[in-house]
């Protein structure tokens, strides 16, 4: 049976008990506590809870449930593609009675579609069945143990062999400490090839004895005091694993040969997906699989792309159903999950040959899509955002990964011999896997990976100190005091005053100690709380005479509290006066009004489709996300010079209270938060007449603001890029931050221009010495700070940035070509001396111990001669440029035969000169300052050859 015909014959079995066939409930799970939906349950949890009713008649259903294990409790990611079975996604075949039939129907059903209908052998079938151990809950499952026994009767087997007691782990399941549990049964499948494990193998994580089916029987409810009480409705929640159940079935021609290994991957569910890869790759797939335990760096190269094609393919499943349910790779929770499983299939791919010039993986998407797009119709339909999502994904970490790489590479073995590699034994350095997370993108798992490929291990505690070292500084950069008030409830209201005003008097009403803080809730204020992207207020609360410090400001009901040091002398009723940072609280306004304007210049510039998707602002700058392709430079221009006309226009900022019903169907008015606001809404208008609601920008919005735009001052797009597929984000300064940023800018400007200049100069007085033409590069006025100092308008600022950066571009290019011409002159002689050289050596025909004073170049050139030549000995290759040694060791064909392996020797040899390097058996390389030891060095290297 194909994949197909299988999970269509477990429908039509189920169908024939009467369950109604549902479909695949989302990866995006409802359970909070999950990052995605991990079992076929997950949809089902109200009817076992008893909070909503099964609309089933009678109450049974089966499906093909969606599923990821991938992070959290349930992770397989790291067995993924090294054994046969492991998979990050799977489809979940499952049946299921909400207080309908029980155990009798659940165990006599699977064996029915198991042994009668598929044929599977009873001989080769072992049932488990809950034994508990002294304290764990509830009692042997007799019921089913006799159930299954007559089962095995019937087909001549010993129950006392087939039957095997399983303990609260393996064999009972809770929802939670307290709830639904019950105890469950599993069919496992003997695939020995005579099928004589007698039960031996069974829960022992071994391939030749599957888990294929899971019975659980929800019959108790776990209660608080540690007691198991009786459910009055009893229910059935089965698994099949449905890839297991295709490899079982295809793999031994209808159950008549188990000599094969068995395998998911040898089945028609990935076999497509290989075939496209081999297509794209040039590559072919051969289904063999390391040995449990093997030393991933001792791998053949056969084996590596083996295990390359099955996690790509693992990885796509994943990848493409989690965005088809609207899951996108991200920075956070699930969204990093994804991140990082995609940026683990990038990097196989490079095994396959793929690079950041040679993309594949949104390629692979459509043969995902002709083999499983009728069965889950979401993943047809969003067949293009999955495509493009995935392109985008790669070709960002395409990016880094190819400088990543090469940084994990000079760390083991650097290709430079003027890097030093780190000596560290067999751990690699936490501080050089933080590194590759923080600079490079590298999951800590992707780190993980390289280092299991050479027999190294990383020091997670390192690492994980140091990325709680970077998340201190993050949250010791916040401008604002976010404190959690989740424990306080009050009826309390305030009235807040700060539209129009900077201070007030006011009464306390309440005081809460929370933390080391108080939280003061006040009849009235003008301190306004952090909320709809608006940062909240600082200021002073004045008590008897005494200034106490506000450090937030928390919304809490209707309440509004204001946050002071919990050794504050206040209490209720005391009669106190607030006032705000005023300094503080422009520049809020200012960038708070500005992220209206861009909004509206969005939409007459780019599409009116273009709609928000959050958006921060704080003294400092302004952010906004909206939903749309890359902007264009141009369209990033006009938007700038629209909103600064607005802000040159001196257009009146006034606010409106109206009944949303009476505005709810405009257009032109933005409106972004739904009927959040309740029956009364507030609408902000930039220009147009106070109170008529006419004006080119109108947003619904709860926040402060300038009262007319040329408070905002000058305003400036900092960056616009992607966050998200389809999700942009613009950054951008307005007044004083504007200005700042433009002068930080130029500072910039100006020393990187110093230095591509006076990169220019060195490379050209080179090229002089060479006898070749100085490269020349035209030169433009150095006008930007005078500009600047003017303040002139964004036009004019525009223009001078970009008059400026060709200036710089085009030097840095020049500096690039230079150097360019110097390194190919350098190669084109090194490769004579070279050539030259090893004539005269390999015509010896003796071990090479040779030494040049040149520069570092010639090594290269010496190593690809002797590979060139096909040089069978070994060799010892050292350049003195006048301030290091480098070394370089060739082992050939002959002298590999004799056990001699060129990275261990070179290692030996640069230590004498207190150097340091590595490579492979063949060929390896470093560096060592102690000059001085050149003859010991070679001395030692006759030693050894």
């Amino acid at each position: 049976m194909t994949a197909s015909e299988i999970r269509n014959s477990f429908f039509d079995f189920f169908r024939e008990k009467q369950h109604t066939i549902v479909p695949s409930a989302s990866l995006m799970p409802q359970s909070p506590g999950l990052l995605f939906t991990n079992a076929g349950m997950n949809q089902f949890v109200p009817y076992f809870l008893g909070t909503e009713k099964p609309p089933y008649a009678p109450a049974r259903a089966a499906d093909t449930q969606k599923c990821i294990r991938a992070g959290g409790k349930h992770n397989d990611l790291e067995d993924v593609g090294y054994d046969t079975y492991h998979h990050t996604f799977f489809e979940m075949l499952g049946n299921w009675s909400f207080g309908d039939y029980f155990k009798k129907e659940a165990i006599e059903w699977s064996w029915e579609l198991i042994v009668e209908r598929w044929g599977v052998p009873a001989e080769r079938l072992y049932a488990t069945v809950y034994a508990p151990s002294e304290g764990d809950p509830s009692s042997f499952d007799q019921e089913a143990y006799d159930l299954w026994a007559e089962l095995f009767k019937t087909k001549g087997l010993d129950p006392a062999k087939h039957i095997v007691n399983g303990n609260v782990k393996d064999n009972f399941w809770m929802m939670g400490e307290t709830g639904p549990c019950g105890p469950c049964s599993e069919l496992h499948v003997d695939l020995t090839p005579n099928g004589d494990s007698e039960g031996k193998l069974v829960n022992q994580d071994s391939d030749l004895c599957i888990e294929i089916w899971n019975l659980v029987f929800i019959q108790y409810n776990a209660e608080a005091d540690g007691s198991f009480r009786e459910l009055p409705a009893k229910h059935i929640d089965t698994g099949m694993g449905f890839e297991r159940a295709c490899s079982l079935i295809q793999n031994t021609r209808k159950f008549t040969d188990f000599s094969r290994k068995p395998t998911n991957y040898a089945t028609d569910v990935f076999q497509p997906i290989f075939r496209k890869l081999e297509e794209l790759s040039g590559k072919t797939y051969s289904d063999i699989y390391p040995e449990p335990g093997a030393d991933r760096a001792a791998f053949s190269e056969e084996m590596k792309t083996a295990v390359a094609f099955r996690v790509i393919a693992d990885h796509l499943r994943t990848l493409s159903f989690s965005i088809a349910d609207g899951i996108m790779p991200g920075n956070n929770g699930r969204n990093y999950v994804l991140r990082r499983i995609l940026r683990r299939a990038v990097r196989y791919g490079r095994q396959l040959g793929f690079s950041g010039e040679k993309p594949f993986f949104g390629n692979l998407v459509v043969a995902l899509v002709e083999q499983l797009g009728e069965v889950f119709p979401e993943l047809k339909a969003r067949q293009d955002v999955v495509r493009k999502t995935l392109e985008n994904e790669e070709a960002s970490f395409n990016q880094t990964l190819d400088r990543g790489l090469k940084r994990f590479e000079d760390a083991v073995a650097p290709a430079d011999p003027g890097t030093p590699a780190v000596s560290f034994g067999t751990t690699f350095p936490g501080s050089i896997a933080f590194e590759l997370y923080d600079t490079f993108g590298f999951p800590l798992d992707l780190t993980e990976l390289l280092c299991a490929e050479r027999g190294l291990t990383v020091d997670t505690n390192e690492f994980e100190k140091l990325m709680e070292q970077q998340r201190e500084r993050a949250r010791a950069a916040q401008k604002s005091t976010v404190v959690r008030a989740l424990d306080i409830s009050t009826d309390a209201i305030t009235e807040f005053l700060g539209f129009e005003n900077d201070e007030t008097e006011a009464t306390v009403l309440e005081v809460h100690p929370q933390e080391d803080s108080l939280f003061v809730i006040t009849d009235r204020t003008v301190f306004y709380a952090e909320m709809g992207g608006q940062a909240g207020d600082t200021g002073v609360m004045i008590v008897n005479g005494n200034e106490i410090e506000v450090s937030g400001t928390q919304q809490i009901g209707s309440a509004r509290a204001h946050v002071i040091d919990s050794a504050a002398a206040v209490g209720v009723g005391d009669k106190i006066s607030l006032k705000l940072d005023e300094k503080r609280r422009r520049p809020i306004e200012a960038h708070h009004s500005a992220t209206h304007l861009l909004h509206w210049a969005l939409h007459e510039v780019v599409s009116k489709d273009a709609t928000q998707q959050g958006s921060s602002v704080d003294e400092y700058r302004l952010r906004f996300d909206f939903n749309s392709a890359a902007l264009t430079a141009g369209q990033i221009a006009e938007m700038e010079e629209l909103v600064n006309g607005a802000i040159q226009g001196e257009l009146t900022v006034s606010w409106t209270e109206v009944k949303h019903a009476d505005i709810k169907d405009r257009e032109d008015i933005m409106q972004f938060f739904g009927d959040k606001y309740g029956e009364t809404v507030r609408v902000v208008q930039i220009g147009g007449h106070a109170n008529q609601l006419d004006g080119p920008s109108m947003e619904l919005c709860g926040g402060t603001h300038v009262r007319n735009t040329r408070e905002i001052g000058l305003f400036k797009i900092k960056s616009e890029g992607a966050i998200a597929s389809g999700v942009r984000r613009i950054e951008a300064v307005c007044g004083d931050s504007a200005w700042d940023y433009l002068n930080e800018a130029v500072s910039k400007w100006d020393t990187d221009l110093k230095a591509a200049r006076e990169k220019l100069k060195v490379a050209n007085e080179k090229l002089t010495e060479l006898g070749e033409e100085a490269v020349t590069v035209n030169d433009f006025p150095h006008i930007m700070t005078a500009m600047l100092t003017e303040r002139a308008d964004i036009a004019q600022i525009n223009a001078t940035f970009s008059h400026g950066q060709r200036t710089l571009e085009e030097t840095q290019a020049a500096a690039i070509e230079a150097e360019k011409r110097i390194r190919k002159i350098q190669s084109s002689q090194a490769a004579a001396l070279a050539d030259e050289a090893l004539t005269d050596l390999i015509a010896k025909g003796e071990p090479i111990i040779v030494s040049f004073d040149s520069d570092a170049s010639l090594l290269q050139e010496l190593q690809n001669g002797l590979k060139k030549k096909a040089f069978a000995g070994p060799a010892l290759l050292v350049v003195d440029d006048g301030e290091k040694l480098h070394l370089a060791v060739h082992c050939g064909p002959d002298a590999l035969a004799k056990g001699l392996k060129a990275g261990d020797i070179l290692r030996e040899l640069a230590a004498i000169a207190g150097g340091k390097g590595g490579g492979k058996p063949d060929q390896a390389r470093g560096a060592a300052g102690d000059r001085g030891k050149l003859d010991e060095i070679k001395a030692a290297a006759a030693a050894k050859f």
